[in-house]
């Protein structure tokens, strides 16, 4: 049977197609983070200790990715190795550029919008990212709202993240999201962590205590006709946590340097991501790193419990 938005232009791996066939747990994970999160090698040994980390959770692990031309749900060793030698020569590619990129038979890696769009395709319903976008500080005279926002408003996919990255307008975003209808979960805390930081202050619509109790809430959601995504949000592991008053300092800075350098769109979170980590001397990327990881576990526990959920039958 196929997904809702089947299309032809998708191209699954094998084990990605065999577990959805089989109501197997599968999560979603980004290629963003490969091309332009960090340098070669490191991109590529944190993509695959990611899927690893899925796997040793229940789950198997579908990267997503365009190549040639081809949407891909599930990507093999020496596609994510060719994803992380060429970097930022891979575009970056929202819901906007996925046409072209599709279109011209061309390469690109995939932000949260365009994998939580090819994730529906495929019926993926679980993906484990970074953090997501949101409305930049400043939004009132730019109008510079992530498209992950508008995605999460009609995606069927749950996304778990160390909530909203830090450099953006926390309070702002989450205006949007219950605007448009998007439940925002605290794993095991009621407060949205800050990426970096585990609290920015700002509280969640629900907190929950398991992943068992995540998965029926999505199931119940779902199973209702209630479209759309939800966002989980769970904290950076304490260990890793940046201070959260430090962590201000810093964007503060890096954001007057990003309006200097006249960097806008697509390109303001690398440029303030690679700025952070350089004032952090490397901990803001450490940290970003094992916050991957962290989510990518939890999904994994959560995509295991969704397999055999039930609520409405």
């Amino acid at each position: 049977m196929q997904p809702e938005h089947f299309s032809a232009c998708l191209d699954m791996q094998p084990d990605v197609r065999d577990a959805l066939a089989n109501n197997q747990a599968v999560v979603a994970l980004e290629s963003t983070i490969i091309c332009h999160g960090m340098p070669y090698p490191q991109n590529v040994e944190t993509a695959l200790q990611a899927e690893k980390i899925v796997r040793e959770n229940g789950a198997i692990p579908a990267t997503i990715a365009v190549l040639s031309g081809r949407l891909k749900a599930g990507l093999n060793g020496d596609e994510i190795d060719y994803l992380g030698k060429e970097g930022k020569r891979v575009t970056k590619a929202s819901r906007r550029d996925l046409p072209f990129i599709v279109s011209r038979h061309e390469d690109a890696a995939t932000t949260v919008a365009a994998t939580m769009i090819i994730a529906t395709m495929a019926g993926i319903k679980l993906f484990a990212t970074g953090g997501i976008g949101g409305v930049h500080r400043g939004a009132e005279q730019s109008m510079d709202i992530s498209a992950d926002l508008q995605e999460l408003a009609h995606s069927n996919v749950a996304v778990v993240c160390a909530g909203v990255k830090s450099i953006l307008d926390i309070g702002l975003t989450l205006e949007y999201l219950e605007t448009h209808g998007v439940p925002v979960i605290g794993y095991r805390t009621d407060t949205l962590p800050a990426f970096y930081s585990r609290s920015s202050g700002f509280p969640v619509d629900c907190m929950l205590e398991n992943p068992g109790d995540i998965a029926r809430m999505l199931r119940a959601k779902w199973e209702m006709g209630i479209d759309g995504g939800v966002v989980v949000a769970n904290p950076v592991p304490t260990e890793h946590a940046l201070d959260g008053g430090e962590i201000d300092g810093v964007i503060d800075e890096a954001l007057q340097q990003m309006r200097q350098s006249g960097v806008t769109g697509k390109d303001t979170t690398p440029f303030l991501l690679a700025r952070i980590a350089e004032k952090t001397g490397g901990r803001s990327l450490a940290a970003n790193i094992e916050l991957v990881y962290n989510n990518a576990r939890l999904a994994a526990k959560i995509a295991v419990e969704y397999s055999h959920a039930g609520i409405c039958r």
